[in-house]
């Protein structure tokens, strides 16, 4: 193709066939992989080489394409900003009890099982969903004004409703806001990978397996990254809690969730930036003589305009008329009704989705989803466990802010230390390593409550008490709290249909947060078989309402323990003894 340069001289073009083009780069890729690498000469050139392979490669990688889903992901772990704050607000203002707020726990995880028909809509409507992101951040913006007047009110009461209902309003609207823009940034980290370089020349596709797995290690991170900022600006906003008046506490609450309102603003940011990239890279296309139709080729992600799914948009229908029917009953038994139902409902849809798979990677997705599904779905020692540690062992808000950095800090690490392990085992593998790591890590949890720090601290002259145990055990098993999803989700971003990524992603997250709704059931059960009650006091005249009971604690987690180490390799066994495969 000829076109005229600068001077009026003509400037020649070569345009390589794309299928020519990809084999090429396949063949360099062939002879590269067959190159081998001096091994290191000394234990000291092994440490950078596994540095340099697994942490400084990590950076190289990074590209400005991948900003704007890290933005919105960035912005969901920012929501962990008002964590604490929750917690202690709950506690000194709110009479919810552990089994209610479980209960509520529940119901925030049923938007999440929406992600499959807001994914299928990202598809239907791709070069609309950033509008998307704008509905879910005045979501998110509406439940924190919420809190922020319920803070600043909380001993006068708030008009129409009590202070617990709008609590619970503002608990209930906040997941819709996030599921909104997390099935949108899903989406956006397919589009965040380029097909092609800055020439425009074809990516091979062990080039593309390695930019999708780092984008979605990249999205992971970016969620911890948000977590570490908020641990830092909790720890110094809450710094000499212990000797703040009532009034000073209030007053530091609601500057916290004042602070949040940058989350719906970060988030609308990552979306004007995409459109930035996108626009300059279209611009540099055009500037090196591509017609708008190969560009469009070049940069569209969607090779094919989808047709809507009216099996899983008509379902999904049918399971939001029906969970909010049954929610709003308020007939016995509606919470284990609405799981069964959702449940079924997803399944089907599921299982009509997946039909567009070949056989091999249909049953590499059902055996993956219930691996995930079981270890998602294990149920934890709910609220009263927090409770126990702050009225028996004096854990106060900067000291859990400290915990919160230091499991941030640490599954960030551990998500590069893992790179390779992520990439190189079967997700049974990791469930199964991950189960066996979170039981022993437990231990310590246990021992706690039947006072091993005191006895630790009488041997070693005080060093090794509560908190040292707590910092501890926490260092040990914060590295491993993100691997188990990024093997999973780079799955499928780069097997997926193309014209159906989202969708997939939907439909895996889906699945996997209604475990979590099963999670949060079984949680509300070992609430109901053991009572934890914290000590509630009547806001007016400061008697003692509800006594603090915490000695049923120990049993409960060891049960917990017990059942969290048999139910994943029970799973893991069945899926391993079936035709099914696992990722």
């Amino acid at each position: 193709m000829a076109t005229a340069g600068a001077g009026g001289m003509t400037r020649i073009a070569i345009r390589v066939e794309p299928e020519v083009l990809r084999e090429e780069c396949q063949r360099k890729s062939r002879d590269t992989s067959m190159q081998t690498e001096p091994a290191p000469s000394s234990a000291a050139a092994r440490l950078w080489n596994w540095v340099d392979l697994n942490i400084v490669g990590v950076v190289r990688q990074v590209r400005v394409d991948y900003l704007p889903p890290l933005m919105v992901y960035a912005a969901a772990g920012i929501s962990g900003l008002t964590a604490i704050v929750g917690t202690f607000f709950i506690k000194e203002y709110l009479g919810l009890s552990a089994e209610f707020l479980a209960m509520l726990g529940f119901w925030v995880g049923i938007p999440w099982v929406l992600k499959m028909p807001l994914g299928h809509l990202v598809d239907l409507i791709w070069r609309w969903k950033s509008w998307m992101v704008g509905v879910g951040a005045g979501l998110i913006a509406a439940s924190l004004l919420i809190m922020l007047a319920l803070i600043r009110s909380a001993a006068t009461g708030m008009p129409y409703m009590s202070v617990e209902a709008w609590y619970v309003l503002s608990t209930l609207l906040a997941p819709i806001g996030y599921v909104v823009q997390d099935v949108v940034a899903d989406a956006m980290t397919v589009e965040a990978v380029p097909k092609v370089d800055a020439d425009g020349r074809l990516h091979d596709e062990r080039e593309l397996k390695q930019m999708h797995t780092t984008m979605q290690m990249l999205g992971r991170m970016a969620i911890v990254g948000g977590g570490i900022s908020v641990s830092l600006v909790n720890i110094v906003l809450f710094r000499g809690v212990s000797g703040m008046s009532e009034a000073e506490q209030v007053a530091t609450y609601a500057d916290i969730y004042s602070l949040a309102l940058l989350i719906p603003v970060m988030s609308v940011l990552g979306v004007a930036l995409a459109a930035v990239l996108r626009r300059t890279r279209r611009s540099r296309l055009q500037r090196q003589g591509f017609s708008a139709e190969e560009i469009g080729r070049l940069l569209d992600t969607q090779e094919e305009t989808p047709r809507a799914n009216w099996w899983l948009l008509g379902g999904s229908l049918v399971f939001v008329v029906f969970t909010l029917t049954m929610g709003l009953s308020r007939v016995p038994y509606d919470q284990e009704i609405i799981f069964a139902g959702s449940m079924a409902i997803v399944i089907v849809l599921m299982l009509k989705l997946v039909q567009v798979l070949s056989p091999g990677a249909r049953r590499t997705l059902v055996g993956t989803a219930i691996v995930i599904f079981v270890y998602r779905a294990l149920p934890g020692p709910g609220a009263g466990y927090t409770w126990w540690e702050i009225d028996d062992l004096g854990f106060d808000q900067q000291f859990i802010a400290k915990l919160s950095l230091i499991a941030s800090t640490l599954a960030l690490c551990g998500m590069l230390v893992f790179r390779r392990f992520m990439a190189e085992r079967s997700i049974a593998y990791v469930v199964g390593f991950l189960t066996i790591v979170g039981t022993i890590l437990t231990l310590p949890n246990v021992g706690l409550f039947y006072g091993l720090h005191e006895w630790t601290a009488a041997h070693t002259n005080g060093i090794v008490g509560a908190r040292f145990i707590a910092v501890i055990d926490l260092a040990l098993e914060a590295p491993f709290g993100q691997v188990a999803m990024i093997p999973m989700l780079a799955w499928i971003a780069n097997s997926a249909p193309s014209h159906l990524k989202a969708t997939f992603f939907a439909v895996m997250a889906s699945f996997a947060n209604l475990a979590l709704s099963l999670s949060q059931l079984g949680t509300k059960y070992a609430n109901q078989i053991f009572t934890i009650t914290r000590e509630v006091r009547d806001a007016v005249s400061d008697a003692v309402t509800t006594p603090a009971d915490y000695s049923e604690l120990g049993i409960l987690l060891i049960c917990l323990t017990t059942l969290n180490l048999l139910l994943p390799f029970i799973a893991i066994v069945i899926v391993r003894n079936s035709p099914l495969r696992s990722a």
